[in-house]
């Protein structure tokens, strides 16, 4: 494959989270051949906190440090009008953010763009230059948007050439719930490389558990799953790593089941494999997850994973009963159960640990970043013929099927050619949808 121009529409790569770190964990395995740049659309601090792959350019478009000449810009007091307003980040935009990013956009050369977040994928729908080929992606589940953010991109999505999901199942979910014709609707987990530390021997007696502490990831049912393992087995601990509003009733929680001592909230860590190499067990009690970042982490260092099989990610990453255990969600008996198997099984522990490691061997940089050389490829081929299916409405095209089939010829069809071109009845696309819609 020849060399691309690539770009990522990242909202902040000088935060934390784990599209910004899978962003640039793609970023770097993609620039091993490719000319690939980073536009970050706020910029609150001089340097990012994670390592930025030297070859992989970066391009902060608003600044939003207290005193840069961005906050002084009228446009930057303004909230967004193109930034989708149900989106969850919709408070973060402004007026500023909406011009630049079309500003951008409108001469940016690339061959891809690929957006990395809802509302920024209505920007590149809106504005992605015409000659590049225009890739959402999707690192929140469908069913996590609420129907009126839904509504709002399935208006934009169509506009896109194709649309990544993190797991098969949610691509499956957009393909009967969002039909986006002429889209290329598909799933590609995230990459995680091997991490640079030790795998765990299986010997400690820690249970690991990482994550946002927030309602949905369940860690007051893990502690008091974990309430039953420590009865059982004093010597064994829970450490928590993370932060976020759930720590203070967590405390309380540990507290009120006597668990001091044995259940440790450890705070934010990063990056969190070296934790995760000091553990025999790590545990998930999320209702949802989208993908399972630390699921995979977790398994890069050798650790079998006991997690609840919640929609979506989960199932697709772990083989019940060979790397890993899944148990229903919302049930705290059967999560301890899970547990205590491994923790009374050290054999059975240290071979799952074995198998972990062997299997997230599938999320390495080079089979992933080859499966989305493979995406940019095929949408390069396809262009033509998903353009056709874009334009024309279904009935007309099984009209117009039956007329070729009797040899009735055929019939030409606007399109956005191979070159980029668009056909003389096409507009550009950011003059589509006037600007100013609050409702986008």
């Amino acid at each position: 494959m020849k060399a691309l121009k690539v770009v990522f529409l990242l909202h902040n790569v000088y935060g934390v989270g784990g599209t910004i770190r899978t962003t640039l964990n793609l970023a770097s395995a993609l620039s091993e051949r490719h000319d690939v740049t980073i536009v970050s659309l706020m910029r609150h601090r001089e340097w990012p906190r994670f390592e930025v792959d030297p070859r992989v350019r970066l391009v902060p478009l608003v600044d939003i440090r207290a005193g840069s000449a961005d906050t002084l810009d009228p446009a930057f007091a303004e909230p967004a009008e193109v930034f989708p307003s149900a989106e969850r980040r919709h408070h973060q935009y402004t007026r500023l953010h909406d011009e630049r990013v079309a500003a951008y956009l409108r001469r940016c050369d690339a061959d891809v763009v690929v957006g990395t977040r809802p509302g920024i994928n209505v920007y590149l729908a809106r504005f992605g230059p015409r000659r590049a080929l225009l890739v959402g992606q999707e690192h929140l589940r469908h069913d996590a948007h609420s129907k009126r953010l839904r509504a709002q991109l399935a208006r934009h999505y169509r506009d896109l050439d194709a649309l990544v999901t993190t797991t098969e199942a949610d691509a499956e979910v957009y393909r009967r719930r969002m039909p986006l014709p002429g889209v290329r609707i598909l799933s590609i987990p995230n990459m995680v490389p091997r991490p640079h530390v030790l795998p765990s021997d299986g010997t400690a007696k820690v249970v690991a558990a990482a994550g946002r502490l927030v309602p949905g990831k369940r860690f007051d049912l893990l502690v008091a799953a974990f309430a039953t393992v420590a009865e059982r087995h004093p010597d064994w601990r829970l450490r928590i790593y993370g932060g976020g509003q759930q720590k203070e009733p967590l405390e309380r929680a540990v507290e009120e089941l006597g668990l001091r001592g044995h259940v440790e909230l450890m705070g934010v860590r990063s990056p969190i494999e070296p934790e995760f190499a000091q553990a025999s067990v790590v545990a998930s009690a999320s209702d949802a997850e989208s993908f399972g970042m630390t699921l995979v982490e977790a398994m890069r260092c050798g650790v079998p994973v006991v997690s609840t099989d919640c929609p979506l990610g989960p199932a697709e990453i772990i083989s019940d009963g060979h790397d890993g255990r899944l148990v229903p969600t919302g049930d705290e008996a059967a999560l301890a159960k899970a547990l205590l198997e491994l923790i009374e099984d050290a054999p059975r522990r240290r071979a799952m640990g074995a198998a972990a490691l062997e299997s997230a061997r599938r999320y390495d940089p080079e089979p992933i970043a080859a499966r989305h050389e493979l995406l940019f490829a095929e949408l390069r081929s396809t262009r033509r013929r998903r353009s056709w299916r874009r334009v024309v409405p279904a009935r007309a095209r099984r009209a117009l099927r039956r007329l070729r089939a009797r040899g009735g010829g055929s019939a030409a069809v606007p399109a956005r050619s191979a070159s980029g071109s668009a056909g003389p009845d096409r507009t550009p696309r950011e003059a589509r949808t006037p600007v100013a819609t609050s409702s986008n």
